[in-house]
C-alpha cells in the first residue's frame, strides 16, 4: 500500500516542502510578475486609446451625416416653396402616352388569340382525320368479320 498513508508526520512533511517550494518560486518570480503587470498596463492603455479614436470617429462621422441631411431637409423645403422647381405634368401628353400602351397591348393580345386559334384549328382538324380513319378501320373490320361469318354459314349449310 501507499507508505504515506501509515505515516501522517511524513505525509505533513512532505506537504510542507511543497509549499515552502511553491512560495519560494513565488517570491522569485515576483520581480517578472511585475514587469507582466506594467506590460499589461501598458497594452490596457493602448487599447483605451484606439477606442477612444475609433468613438472620436464615430462621432465626427455622426456629425458630417446629421448636417448633411440637415442641408438636405433645408435644401427640399426651400423646393417645396418655390412653385417653379416642382414637376409639371400634361394631362394631353399622359393621356396620348396611355393610349398608346394600351393600343400596343391590344395588338399583342390579338395577336396571341390569332396564334391561340391557329393551333387550336390544327389540333382539330388532325383529330378529326384521326377519328374518320378509325371509323373506317372499324367498318372495314367489322366487314371482315361479317364476311368471315357468312362464309362459315355458307360452310355450315353445306
Amino acid at each position: 500500500m501507499n507508505p504515506f498513508s501509515r505515516h501522517p508526520l511524513a505525509r505533513c512533511t512532505v506537504f510542507t516542502a511543497i509549499l515552502l517550494g511553491g512560495l519560494a518560486a513565488c517570491h522569485k518570480n515576483d520581480a517578472s510578475a511585475e514587469q507582466a503587470n506594467s506590460k499589461l498596463n501598458d497594452v490596457a492603455q493602448q487599447a483605451g486609446q484606439k477606442l477612444d479614436q475609433a468613438a472620436s470617429y464615430v462621432g465626427q462621422q455622426t456629425d458630417a451625416a446629421r448636417a448633411t441631411v440637415q442641408q438636405n431637409f433645408a435644401t427640399a423645403a426651400s423646393d417645396a416653396s418655390n412653385p417653379a422647381g416642382t414637376v409639371k405634368i400634361d394631362p394631353s401628353q399622359l393621356a396620348s402616352t396611355a393610349q398608346a400602351n394600351l393600343h400596343d397591348a391590344a395588338s399583342a393580345t390579338n395577336a396571341a388569340l390569332a396564334r391561340a386559334a391557329s393551333t387550336t384549328g390544327a389540333g382539330l382538324e388532325t383529330a378529326g382525320r384521326k377519328l374518320q380513319q378509325w371509323s373506317n378501320d372499324s367498318a372495314s373490320n367489322a366487314a371482315a368479320a361479317s364476311g368471315d361469318s357468312s362464309a362459315e354459314q355458307k360452310q355450315m349449310d353445306k
